[in-house]
């Protein structure tokens, strides 16, 4: 615990003019996100729309990373699956603010756990449970709605406004234990030691320096960073993919088998493992994955083409 984030205090320049349009924001947002859960829906669906047409590169940079995973659906298919992924990106404006401002009783209305007994059965092995959770649009809500059950410990990226940092910060932190810094490799070993469920995102680009090129889709060679095994190795906490989801209720965490292999394979087999898994827990349900981030950029070499051209 002595390694958790100091939680940022409120300011009384916080109220000054600097930070009046982000009080407007956050303010409207908290208003909508009074109304009933189909109604955000509705709102969120438009806010993908407004988005699409304010950031068209990033619809671009789905479009094509739909493209390189999915290599043999047909192009009408992956065209609806863009417009579904427009869409949750809108809905995720408003279940990022779900997932702070929410009171308790409401979130827990709208949200379950499954398979949980796979977390149970490790704490109870006297084991921590590292927790391998995916990038879906839905995170913020899916985080909340996990510490319901049984909070849990992340890694935390300060934000760079004062005000968004002191709100992220504290939305956050309403059901789970503590964050640490994003960069303290050692904290998080230390938690995992200490029998804590932790959560760690093993799915982006992180740069060639700490990656190896392994498939994921249709892509033979894609950056998936090292760091996850050594979590892995060098702690006997149970590695298991974690997962947010839509429901018609609302939200679900899913949290998957243990994946142990990875402990005792090699690396290049572990990472495959790992990321053929990924692939079709992603591909239960695509729309919701973050395609807007460029997950192929990173190439083997500097002189490897760039996918993205």
């Amino acid at each position: 615990m002595a390694a958790a984030i100091k939680p940022p205090v409120f300011k009384i320049a916080y109220l000054g003019p600097k930070y009046w349009g982000v009080w407007i924001g956050a303010g409207l947002l908290y208003l909508l996100l009074w109304l009933p859960l189909p109604v955000i829906r509705v709102l969120g669906a438009g806010a993908g729309r407004l988005i699409a047409r304010i950031v068209p590169k990033r619809v671009a940079v789905a479009r094509r990373n739909l493209e390189l995973t999915y290599p043999h659906m047909c192009e009408s298919e992956r065209e609806s699956l863009l417009k579904e992924n427009i869409r949750c990106t809108g809905m995720a404006l408003f279940e990022t603010g779900m997932g702070w401002w929410w009171p308790a009783w409401r979130v827990k209305k709208h949200f379950h756990v499954e398979g949980y007994e796979h977390v149970e059965a490790a704490l109870a092995g006297g084991k921590g449970v590292f927790g391998m959770a995916l990038h879906n649009m839905n995170l913020e809500i899916a985080c909340r709605g996990l510490g319901y059950t049984h909070p849990a410990i992340a890694f935390y990226r300060k934000h760079d406004n004062p005000l968004m940092d002191y709100l992220q910060y504290h939305g956050r932190a309403r059901s789970n234990k503590y964050m640490i810094h994003k960069r303290n490799a050692k904290a998080l070993l230390a938690a995992l030691g200490e029998q804590e469920l932790c959560l760690y995102l093993p799915d982006q680009d992180y740069g060639r320096a700490q990656s190896i090129f392994v498939p994921f889709g249709g892509v033979a060679e894609t950056a998936t960073t090292t760091a996850t095994l050594m979590f892995i190795r060098r702690t006997d906490a149970v590695p298991m993919i974690v997962t947010s989801q839509y429901t018609k209720k609302g939200y679900k965490v899913k949290i998957y088998p243990p994946l142990e292999a990875l402990r005792e394979l090699d690396d290049v087999p572990a990472l495959t493992l790992l990321n053929e898994h990924i692939e079709a827990i992603v591909s239960e349900q695509p729309e919701s994955y973050l395609w807007m981030h460029k997950r192929f950029k990173t190439r083997p070499t500097e002189d490897t083409p760039s996918l993205y051209n």
